[in-house]
């Protein structure tokens, strides 16, 4: 076609195109101009679109660092303007009057998309009071220790699997006002491995780790000759073992309705140390040190509501032999063939919350039995207790008051006749050593995060009363001031917080 021609046809068929469009532009405003909706100042509907069911997915983890943390500032005073102090005879009695305590987690988060794997990397750091601003010690110091500096992945080449290795505090449920894990509560240098069922309602779980606590129990330090014949004196081990300690535990949670449902824990630890010499008080004699184990085995059941972190922890737990002193202890009077065989701690521990309406109870308690591994019931044989109740009444979502209530007993063995019975404060002779003493509290707070008893930070007013009996008054040194008075008040601020680090562990 001639080109000419072709640009007039094209342009003749532009114009009919055009003249179409304008009936139907026409068309189409006279619809809408006597449309009721319109008419009547209404949306039109909106077009029909088909609509596709997004496929589900599992959220990828969120990387990055994480800022978490917990602890607590304690500012008291006693009724004569002296220091507040614990005034708890048990070995675990109420967190109200401990001291400033402060831990801070730095955590590294990332999902490795290659593998499907996260991975974090969890650094704990903790100081002990005192703090700066109350003794202002000169040079500069600070109580601190690193409580966590562990690496853990998650769901490398087996969904669910994760394998952690490092220096770890392993440890489960807890006991919260009585601040302490029942069951499981190990410090080592180690790892471990868990795998949980694809339900996520069972869990197995495996660990081992070393630690040596500086007792010479596992460590001594002698003066030898350098090598070589180098002048001075060179330091020496010559009392230098470790602690391994395993544990093995399965966990399985039932459902009870929507969210409600019962937990049970099966435990177990295996502790074990090699044997040693050790230089006796007489310089060149050395003696030898036994091998020595000892095991744990507990089991925890914890039926629970799933709102408000309604809740009961029941916790029964038995140590046997080097176990029965904790992870880090060690037999002051061992039996008669230099181990801890012998020795066994018998604990029970409740705990739990319940919260409805504008209340929450919140109650904890255990009953423990020691024994040494020494044979004669004597003064390191203990039996003890405390019971703990503390109710809460909100007036309003963010703040209300509280009333701690708790018993606490004790009962030791054989008092050893004192070395001069005309000495001041010597105490005579008996058969077994008993003491109680029956604190109240007084404890108006405030939540910041709205209601509910483990919410956090909370800011407290705190007033306790303890009174003592003579037992109890008995269990402190001469002249120390919990010997001389029956009463006892604990008078300040105390505020407390919780801050969770990594989202995905």
């Amino acid at each position: 076609m001639n080109p000419i021609i072709h640009l007039f046809y094209d342009h003749e068929l532009d114009v009919r195109r055009a003249s179409r469009r304008g009936v139907v532009a026409v068309l189409l405003g006279a619809a809408l101009w006597v449309s009721p909706a319109v008419v009547n100042g209404q949306p039109l509907p909106p077009p029909t679109t088909t609509t596709t069911t997004p496929t589900t997915t599992t959220p990828v983890p969120e990387s990055g660092f994480f800022f978490g943390g917990v602890g607590r500032v304690v500012a008291a005073t006693d009724a004569e303007m002296g220091p507040g102090r614990d005034a708890d005879i048990v070995w675990r009695g109420s967190r109200l009057d401990e001291s400033t305590f402060i831990q801070m987690d730095l955590e590294r988060q990332d999902h490795w998309e290659s593998t499907g794997a996260t991975t974090r990397v969890a650094v704990r750091l903790v100081v002990d009071a005192p703090v700066l601003h109350y003794n202002n010690a000169r040079p500069w110091n600070i109580n601190m220790s690193v409580r966590n500096a562990f690496v853990e992945e998650r769901d490398l080449g087996v969904k669910g699997l994760s394998v952690w290795v490092g220096s770890r505090l392993y440890r489960g449920d807890n006991a919260e006002l009585l601040d302490f894990w029942p069951l499981d509560w190990l410090n080592t240098l180690g790892g471990g491995v868990r795998y949980d069922l694809p339900s996520k309602r069972t869990y197995f779980a495996a660990h081992a780790g070393v630690n040596r606590p500086l007792s010479p129990y596992y460590l001594q330090t002698v003066e030898r000759p350098p090598a070589l014949n180098q002048p001075g004196a060179a330091n020496v081990n010559l009392l230098d073992r470790q602690r391994l300690i395993s544990s093995v535990k399965a966990s399985h949670t039932v459902p009870v309705g929507e969210k409600s449902g019962v937990k049970g824990v099966l435990y177990g630890e295996l502790h074990q140390l090699p044997s040693g010499a050790r230089e006796t008080a007489e310089a060149g004699i050395v003696e030898r040190l036994p091998r020595d184990s000892g095991y744990v085995v507990g089991a925890q059941i914890s039926p629970f509501t799933g709102v408000n972190n309604g809740h009961l922890h029941l916790f029964l737990r038995y140590a046997g032999g080097l176990a029965a002193y904790g992870e880090f202890g060690a037999p002051t009077q061992p039996a008669p063939d230099g181990t801890a065989t012998g020795a066994h701690e018998l604990l029970f521990t409740l705990s739990g919350n319940y919260e409805t309406g504008p209340l929450g109870l919140m109650a904890a308690g255990y009953a423990r039995s020691f024994r040494n591994a020494s044979e004669p019931f004597d003064f390191a044989d203990l039996d003890e207790g405390i019971l703990l109740v503390r109710p809460h009444l909100y007036l309003r979502d963010w703040g209300g008051v509280a009333v701690e209530a708790s018993y606490q007993a004790q009962r030791r063995g054989r008092v050893p006749p004192p070395a001069d019975p005309a000495a001041a404060g010597a105490h005579p002779a008996a058969s077994h050593h008993s003491a109680s003493l029956v604190r109240l509290g007084l404890v108006p707070f405030l939540n910041v995060a709205g209601k509910g008893d483990f919410k956090r930070p909370q800011f407290r007013f705190i007033w306790l009363v303890t009174r003592r009996d003579d037992g109890a008054k008995a269990l402190y040194p001469q002249d120390d001031v919990f010997s001389q008075r029956t009463w006892e008040h604990f008078i300040g601020l105390n505020v407390e917080w919780n801050i969770k680090a990594s989202p995905a562990f």
